[in-house]
Parts: C-alpha cells; sequence; structure tokens
C-alpha cells in the first residue's frame, strides 16, 4: 500500500505542477491582453483629444466668422426665442442693454407676477422680427456699423 501512496502522491505532485504551468501561462496571457487594452485606449485618448481640439478650433473659428447675414440670422431667431434674456443683445455685442433686459425680466418677474418679463418678452419678439426683416446691408449699417443698440 506503500507504492500505492507514494504513486498517489507522485501523480498529485505532477498534476500540481501541470496546474501550475498552466496558472502561469494563464497569467502571461492575461498580462499580454491587458498591455494590448491599456495601447488601445492609449491610441483611443489620443485620438479623443485631437477630435475635440479640431472641434473646439473650427467652432471658434464658426463663431468669430459670423458677420452679416450670419449675425442677422443669429440675433433674430434668439431675439423671438429668447428675447426676454436679452441674448440678441450679447450676440450684438450690446453687453449693456442685454443686461438691462435679462435683469430687469428677472425683477419685473417677482415685482409684477410675470406681466413685466412679457413686455420685455414682446420687446425681444419685436427686435427679433426687425432684425429678420432688415436687408442684410442695412441690418450690418445699422447695428454692427452705426452701433444702434434699441429698435
Amino acid at each position: 500500500m506503500s507504492d500505492d501512496n507514494k504513486n498517489l502522491g507522485d501523480d498529485l505532485n505532477d498534476m500540481l505542477g501541470d496546474a501550475k504551468e498552466g496558472a502561469k501561462k494563464a497569467a502571461d496571457k492575461a498580462s499580454e491582453f491587458a498591455g494590448e487594452a491599456k495601447e488601445k485606449a492609449s491610441d483611443f485618448a489620443e485620438d479623443a483629444k485631437e477630435t475635440a481640439s479640431e472641434f473646439a478650433d473650427s467652432a471658434k473659428e464658426a463663431f468669430s466668422s459670423a458677420t452679416g447675414d450670419n449675425k442677422k440670422v443669429l440675433a433674430g431667431i434668439l431675439g423671438i426665442l429668447l428675447g426676454w434674456a436679452g441674448v440678441h443683445k450679447f450676440v450684438l455685442g450690446y453687453s449693456k442693454e442685454g443686461a438691462i433686459m435679462l435683469v430687469s425680466s428677472i425683477v419685473l418677474y417677482f415685482v409684477t407676477c410675470g406681466i413685466g418679463t412679457l413686455v420685455v418678452s414682446i420687446i425681444g419678439l419685436v427686435e427679433g422680427i426687425i432684425y429678420l426683416t432688415k436687408s442684410d446691408e442695412e441690418f450690418y449699417n445699422t447695428y454692427q456699423v452705426g452701433k444702434k443698440p434699441w429698435f
């Protein structure tokens, strides 16, 4: 029986050695996969940064080149949609007038239960319509060259 125990012990040692070798191979494979995944993630991050940078550059270029007709349409639509906040004034470079409309809307909302804000909204709506109905030259000369802040 001692030979049987010795054979059984040898078999167990062989199996344990095989298991250790298999575990080592699996660990090596896992390390290889992790390295590849890390490299691919790094490449993806670089591509994402490059794409974001290109998008930011093109957005800056588009915004800075918004003159004439582009500002007319943008200011007109914003005047109609967000006239109560004076956003269209900020687009045209009239920061003081835009701030007046924004602060007036907020203060009048609480003081007059929204009626004052409605009046400021109507002013923005009318200005937006005026912007869109003017010709490109007339709009440019009146609001961008002449700097006429109201109506």
